[in-house]
Order: C-alpha cells, then sequence, then structure tokens
C-alpha cells in the first residue's frame, strides 16, 4: 500500500476511506437484513440465513481491514473525506428504502444496488493499484473484490428467485358479479 500512497497519499486515505465508507453501510443493509430473514417464518427465506450472515462477515472484515490499512497510512479512519461523503449520501437511500420497506424482496432489489457499487469500488481499487505498479495492494484488493463478486451472484440470483416466486402467485380471484 506504501507504494501506491507514495503518488498521493491523501487521495489514496481518500479512497480508501471512500470503500470504508461504504463497507460500514453494507454492514447496516445485512444487519437489517438478516434480522428480517430471522423474523420471517418462510423456510426459503430461512435457508438464506447462512449465505447472508457470511457477506455480513466479510462486509466487515472488508471494514475492519481498510480501517488498518488507513491508519497505517496516518489516516484517520474516522474523519469524512470528500469522496466519502459523497458515498455516505448515495449509501442513504439504499439505506432508506430498507428502513421504510420491510418486504424481504425489495431488501434484495436495493442490495443489488449496492453490490453493484461496492463491485464497482473495488474494481477500480485494483486497477488504481495495477496502474502505479502496487502488486502487493492490487492482491490485496483482488482478493476482496472477488468476496464482492460472490455476493452479487447470491444477491443477483436470490432476488431472480424471489422475484420468480412473486410473479407465479396468482392474484386472489375477484368476487363473482
Amino acid at each position: 500500500m506504501e507504494k501506491l500512497a507514495a503518488k498521493n497519499a491523501t487521495k489514496i486515505i481518500d479512497l480508501l476511506t471512500e470503500r470504508l465508507a461504504f463497507e460500514r453501510s453494507g454492514v447496516k443493509l445485512y444487519d437489517t437484513l438478516l434480522g428480517r430473514l430471522r423474523a420471517s417464518e418462510d423456510p426459503t427465506l430461512k435457508a438464506l440465513l447462512g449465505d447472508v450472515k457470511e457477506h455480513r462477515e466479510e462486509e466487515k472484515e472488508h471494514e475492519e481491514w481498510l480501517e488498518e490499512q488507513i491508519r497505517g497510512l496516518g489516516g484517520d479512519a474516522h474523519a469524512p473525506t470528500e469522496r466519502s461523503v459523497l458515498v455516505q449520501a448515495e449509501s442513504e437511500g439504499v439505506e432508506r428504502v430498507m428502513r421504510r420497506d420491510e418486504s424481504i424482496l425489495h431488501d434484495f432489489h436495493a442490495l443489488l444496488t449496492a453490490e453493484l457499487a461496492d463491485n464497482a469500488g473495488w474494481d477500480l481499487l485494483v486497477q488504481i493499484a495495477d496502474e502505479f505498479g502496487d502488486s502487493q495492494a492490487k492482491k490485496e484488493f483482488k482478493k476482496r473484490l472477488h468476496e464482492e463478486e460472490k455476493h452479487l451472484l447470491f444477491v443477483r440470483q436470490t432476488l431472480l428467485e424471489l422475484t420468480k416466486r412473486d410473479v407465479s402467485v396468482l392474484p386472489p380471484s375477484a368476487p363473482p358479479d
């Protein structure tokens, strides 16, 4: 990470703090979803708990790793930066959807938005590390990108299955005239 930060430590800390803000939001989103899945009596939804918990734990690990990297570069993991403020504002929309709407189907839709952005953010870090020749940072970013890709595939597949199930439910019959 030092090789990458040697170019412009302030901007690298800003990029890492952006990811950190997003990972913190991701943990909250997964916590909300876990609570709803635990409260559900639907066995299909209960079956998702293991994967959702695993993804939440990976998001938490990403958060903690980023905090460590930021501190290692002399930054403050809790100080707002230009990019972290931007990401917090973007994340608030997804968080608001999950707060106001208790539909697990809608939760997965909102989570898809978050995971798409999360994947793009880690991919950006991989490309920046590659561009500036920091192979160690690239390796670490790629590891987390691969985990995020698993999250994205899971969320996409789950959303597809829940949507198919939702569409296949026939509306109640209208009472006869």
